[in-house]
C-alpha cells in the first residue's frame, strides 16, 4: 500500500497553530477529504491540540506530519504526528469545570482511534490515528461532551 507523507515546520509561536490548521485543511482537501466532512473537522481539532501542546509546553519549533493511506483497513488511516525537541513524555491531565487548560490530550483520547508517543531523536513524536470510513467520535461546538458521528467512506 502506498503512503503519502506531508510535513510542515511549525515555529515556537502560538500563532503558528492557525497556520498549521490552514495548511492541514489544504492537505486534507488534496487527499480527497472534503472540508465539510466530519473526518476533516476531527483531524483539524486533533492537529490543533497536538501542535498547541508542542508549542506551548516546549517553546521550541516542532514538525507536523500527516500520513495518508497507512493502516490495514481498506479505507486506510490518517496518521498525525507532531515531533518536538522535548524528551519529556506527554502528561495527560484532567481539567475541572472552569479550567481553561488541561483538556488537550483528553480530547485526543476521545477523538482518535489510537494515539501514543515515542522517542524520536533527542525529542519525541506524539501521534494519533483516525480510520477513514469508520465511525468516530466527533466534537460538536455548543454541545457539552462528545457525540458519535459516522464518517462516510472517502
Amino acid at each position: 500500500m502506498q503512503v503519502l507523507l506531508v510535513q510542515l515546520e511549525v515555529g515556537p509561536d502560538p500563532a503558528e497553530v492557525g497556520r498549521a490548521r490552514r495548511w492541514a485543511r489544504s492537505r486534507l482537501e488534496g487527499s480527497g477529504i472534503g472540508d465539510d466532512e466530519p473526518l476533516a473537522e476531527t483531524l483539524i481539532l486533533l492537529i490543533s491540540e497536538l501542535v498547541t501542546n508542542a508549542v506551548v509546553h516546549t517553546g521550541c519549533p516542532a514538525v507536523l506530519r500527516m500520513l495518508f493511506g497507512a493502516g490495514a483497513a481498506e479505507a486506510g488511516t490518517v496518521r498525525v504526528e507532531v515531533v518536538d525537541i522535548s524528551a519529556c513524555p506527554p502528561q495527560p491531565r484532567h481539567a475541572e469545570g472552569g479550567d481553561t487548560n488541561g483538556r488537550g490530550l483528553e480530547l485526543v483520547d476521545g477523538l482518535a482511534d489510537r494515539w501514543g508517543w515515542q522517542p524520536e531523536g533527542a525529542g519525541k513524536s506524539i501521534w494519533c490515528e483516525v480510520d477513514r470510513g469508520a465511525p468516530t467520535v466527533a466534537y460538536e461546538p455548543g454541545v457539552r461532551g462528545f457525540v458519535a458521528a459516522p464518517l462516510g467512506r472517502v
